[in-house]
């Protein structure tokens, strides 16, 4: 009987490592070490899907070929509007003016998701995958925004918010899935998973 083939997630991210788990996933994680920063004049989704790729073979190339073979998960979201990519506040001051872009728009929230393949003699084959949801943002008063803020929840979030916290108030709609939102779209990943077999 062949090994069961290993899986891990190429992720810090607490967000994904619940979401993979309440998928049922037995998983180990260990995190990229990569230059998040997107190029001169690279496009959001092109940028996600290169994040995700470079994370993923990134954890590859520091590991030893496994008996039954791996499959490494890498997943880099960005949060997106007028063509801007708007990553991880600074500061709390960038995070409320984060916040007051989206507020009263739309924007978007990519995934680039990847998922490698490596056979027990080292070799590597993967998928790469952009996901992308529409996001709705109510008007939000000055104060709530401020409050917000204050609480830390913001500083290691793409887009300076958090839609399955204390965010969810300012949702007034999405369009897509939902775990894309929180950092892992999960019915997409299945698939690159089984399609991978």
């Amino acid at each position: 009987m062949p090994d069961a083939v290993e899986i891990i997630l190429a992720s810090r991210s607490p967000r994904r490592f619940d979401l993979l788990t309440a998928a049922g996933y037995v998983f180990q994680v260990i995190a990229p070490d990569i230059d998040e920063i997107p190029k001169q004049g690279e496009l959001p989704a092109e940028f996600a899907k290169r994040a995700a790729l470079e994370k993923a073979v990134a954890v590859a190339k520091r590991l030893l070929p496994c008996a039954g073979g791996r499959k490494i998960i890498g997943c880099d979201t960005v949060v997106t509007i007028d063509g801007a990519i708007l990553g991880k506040p600074v500061d709390p001051q960038d995070a409320a003016h984060m916040l007051r872009r989206l507020c009263g728009r739309t924007h978007q929230v990519l995934s680039g998701l990847c998922v490698l393949k490596e056979s027990e003699t080292g070799s590597r084959t993967w998928r790469v995958r952009v996901v992308s949801t529409e996001v709705d943002f109510r008007e939000v008063s000055e104060g709530d925004l401020t409050r917000y803020v204050e609480t830390g929840e913001p500083m290691d979030k793409a887009g300076a918010y958090a839609i399955q916290g204390g965010a969810a108030h300012m949702v007034s709609a999405i369009r897509g899935s939902y775990t894309n939102v929180v950092g892992l779209p999960l019915s997409e990943l299945i698939r690159l998973l089984n399609q991978s077999d």
